[in-house]
């Protein structure tokens, strides 16, 4: 492509070509904002070579039309691009124990290639969460389950701690409490040992909400489960340079479509280290 000449993809520089490993760029579908079938065709055409993964954010793609999706997919395929259903599944579980099967056999007919399952959502027991990842991957499917580390819940006291009509002082808000992170690690090596292809975390309750970023969190989760099996939720753009400037250019990372050229650039060992000659202004970072 004669549009990005400072851009190449030796195995010694950042990461090879697709299908990638790791170095895995995904963007989020229409969700917060719906557009066309057509801008996602620009946007495959023009940074196609730089985008491996579509994913359909908070169950949008049950509100489309099948014929549109089955149209989206194909078009992915065609760059590819592989299409993730996003977190849905938790939705299914109300209409009865079969409904996941018939959620994966609809998936397969659509054309997706991965399911992802929100464990934090789905509030059923691990072995379930097992025994679906089990479930995808004998479709023929790819299994993403994702997880997130969770800071203060709420400082509205529990319902069996408030009377009626009764004024109880909140406790004051601290970062310090974080949900055991050993454990989801433990939970998301067994669900890689199912046979799940990737685990999402989901880093905004890592970078957004705690007063400091809490790196040694995101350290833990990689030293444990490898740099090729994690990817991690950025949407804020100095998430993302974060993520390029401590782990390098083979993290994965899920983005808004229109950080493709940014991120880009800063995996780039060239352009990457001083990609504001590229495209101007950037954001600071975190």
């Amino acid at each position: 492509m004669a549009a990005y000449m400072w851009k190449s993809f030796y195995e010694e520089e950042d990461r090879p070509e697709k299908p990638r490993r790791y170095g895995v760029t995904e963007i989020r579908g229409p969700n917060y904002s719906l557009f066309s079938d057509h801008i996602l065709q620009d946007v495959f055409e023009s940074m196609g070579q730089f985008v491996d993964g579509l994913k359909f954010s908070g169950g949008s793609h049950s509100l489309m039309p099948q014929s549109y999706i089955k149209r989206v997919n194909d078009l992915a395929r065609k760059h590819d691009v592989y299409v993730s259903t996003g977190d849905w599944g938790e939705h299914l579980l109300r209409k009865g124990p079969s409904a996941i099967k018939e959620h994966i056999e609809e998936c397969k007919r659509l054309g997706f290639d991965t399911i992802e399952l929100n464990a934090g959502t789905l509030e059923i027991p691990e072995e379930t969460l097992l025994r679906y990842v089990r479930m995808i991957k004998s479709a023929g499917l790819k299994a993403k389950p994702q997880f997130s580390v969770k800071f203060d819940k709420c400082d509205i006291p529990m319902l069996e701690d408030r009377a009626y009509g009764a004024y109880i002082r909140p406790k004051p808000r601290s970062y310090d409490f974080v949900e055991d992170v050993d454990l989801l690690i433990r939970k998301a090596e067994r669900c890689l040992e199912a046979g799940a292809d990737m685990i999402t975390i989901d880093a905004a309750d890592v970078c957004q909400q705690a007063e400091s970023l809490r790196a040694d969190i995101i350290a833990k989760i990689i030293g444990r489960l490898g740099i090729e099996k994690t990817m991690f939720e950025a949407v804020d753009p100095r998430m993302s340079e974060w993520f390029i400037s401590q782990y390098g250019p083979k993290v994965n990372l899920f983005v808004d479509h229109p950080q493709v050229v940014d991120l880009e650039c800063l995996r780039g060992r060239n352009a990457g280290k001083n990609h504001m000659s590229v495209l101007g202004s950037s954001y600071p970072l975190l």
